[in-house]
């Protein structure tokens, strides 16, 4: 019969994404077998982290500091701004190296059902940074599931009457990809903005 430490331990490693009970029991398991050194290494990592890290208070994106570095950054382009859902969309984006730009992290995105609406996610504070007038162009980078498109479509919305570009990153057939694995919204998303390879005169 395990202790009520023991479960504790194991329900509160359950706030983790896609762990389950059992899971969750196997790393409590193994923390405390085999790596009880390692468990309190990352017991103290974790507490620092959370002592230390929060959210930028420009871009909403994780930081040690008041503004993050990519903020900080005078040699990103300032009139360029990508929204995404998360910090990890930017570690994703980041990792790319295709980006030059600056960031701005939603809390998310719209759930009406779950009660997540434009407050929550964080787009009046969104709209009324778009309305100082520095940024040209705003890449919408939200994820491609049904609530991500309808954010999107929602920021247009709230956008509108602002002279900025708006745009949205391509969504398609990945790259190696097999037309016959793909799922059909996918091939409706690419074929729909499919893009052209040779202009006639």
């Amino acid at each position: 019969m395990y202790t009520d430490r023991f479960g504790t331990l194991v329900q509160k490693l359950r706030l983790l994404p896609s762990v389950g009970s059992k899971s969750a029991q196997r790393m409590a398991l193994h923390l405390l077998m085999r790596q009880r050194t390692g468990a309190l290494e990352l017991a103290q990592a974790l507490q620092e982290a959370i002592e230390h890290i929060h959210e930028c208070s420009i871009c909403h994106s994780l930081t040690e500091h008041e503004i993050c570095d990519i903020c900080q950054d005078t040699e990103r382009d300032d009139g360029l701004l990508c929204v995404v859902e998360s910090p990890a969309d930017v570690f994703a984006i980041e990792q790319s190296g295709s980006f030059k730009g600056k960031y701005h992290v939603l809390h998310g995105h719209l759930s009406p059902l779950d009660g997540i609406g434009p407050e929550e996610v964080g787009i009046p504070y969104l709209v009324q940074r778009l309305s100082q007038g520095q940024i040209r162009e705003v890449i919408l980078a939200t994820n491609a599931t049904v609530e991500g498109q309808a954010t999107a479509h929602y920021l247009v919305e709230s956008c509108k009457h602002l002279p900025i570009k708006i745009t949205r990153i391509a969504q398609g057939v990945p790259q190696g990809g097999e037309l016959e694995y793909v799922d059909s919204h996918t091939l409706h998303q690419a074929l729909t903005h499919r893009l052209p390879l040779n202009q006639s005169s």
